[in-house]
């Protein structure tokens, strides 16, 4: 089996069909885990995120300034909207 293969994929040239199938079952298992996984997808998209955006504060700090202002107030008018229904 080739190391650069991922694992959710089944190697080519299997001939015996028990193996194939193993191959298949282990493949579908794990790309079912992959999918499943949502804490370590949750995971993978923050750190990506993270990353992007310390790249665009770095670019662009004026922008990414505006950005987390503009992030603030929209957080603080959701807040007080809600406490607003709340107290209703």
């Amino acid at each position: 089996m080739s190391s650069d293969l991922p694992n959710t994929a089944v190697p080519l040239g299997i001939s015996d069909p028990v193996e194939k199938a193993r191959a298949e079952l282990k493949a579908a298992l794990a790309a079912i885990e992959h999918k499943a996984n949502l804490p370590k997808r949750a995971i993978v998209a923050t750190d990506r995120a993270t990353r992007e955006a310390q790249a665009y504060a770095r670019d662009n700090p004026a922008g990414a300034a505006a950005a987390a202002v503009a992030v603030a107030v929209t957080v603080g008018a959701v807040v007080w909207g809600i406490a607003r229904l709340i107290a209703r």
